[in-house]
């Protein structure tokens, strides 16, 4: 019986070190990497000198995570039932295209994780102004809130409240947004900051 339970204490022992170790390790070595159609250099398109940066190629369903210019990581994603074309207007289903950036983070979204990005840009804010989409008020407001690297409004006819989120990368399912496998969000969570720039392309 007391060779029992010795047994037992060790292998418990042996399981929370197991823990421990896996816990110490960097997020890009917890995460299973995935091989992905994304070159293992900082494309020249992105922001020169960001330290973090997503980058989103949604023809090939895939994200890549930058540290310091490096591909630390990429992981599959899925978008919205419309997946090709860029985001013009609420309900659309489509994600958007261009520079972005993180302009919020919230650890208690329905999805798991929630990173919100700064969509709709300067560029989708002067889009949706000739298209007469939105008002000139509307518009100040979006293009201020760039100009400031704040949050831009999300209650415009442009749509908003478009993210990386968690609970599942297959298939499409999002009404635009990115989303992840909870453990891969997770990753990302743990290295991207708000302000750090997230390149969506075609």
């Amino acid at each position: 019986m007391r060779a029992r339970r010795l047994l037992v204490i060790a292998l418990v022992v042996a399981a929370a070190a197991s823990v421990v170790a896996r816990r110490s390790l960097p997020v890009s070595r917890r995460v299973p990497r995935v091989q992905p159609p994304l070159a293992a250099k900082l494309p020249a398109r992105l922001p020169v000198g960001a330290p973090r940066v997503a980058l989103v190629r949604k023809a090939d369903r895939v994200l890549g995570l930058y540290l310091d210019g490096r591909l630390a990581g990429a992981y599959p994603i899925a978008l919205g039932p419309r997946p090709k074309g860029h985001k013009q207007r609420e309900g659309d289903g489509r994600t958007p295209e261009g520079d972005y950036y993180v302009c919020t983070r919230n650890p208690s979204s329905s999805f798991h994780l929630f990173l919100g990005l700064s969509y709709p840009n300067a560029r989708d804010a002067a889009a949706g102004r000739r298209a007469g989409l939105i008002t000139g008020q509307q518009y100040r407001a979006i293009t201020s809130a760039i100009a400031t690297h704040r949050q831009p409004p999300w209650d415009t006819p442009l749509g908003g409240e478009i993210g990386i989120h968690g609970d599942g990368s297959s298939p499409d399912w999002t009404l635009g947004c990115i989303a992840q496998e909870n453990e891969h969000i997770e990753a990302l969570w743990g290295m991207l900051k708000v302000g750090d720039p997230v390149v969506i392309e075609p």
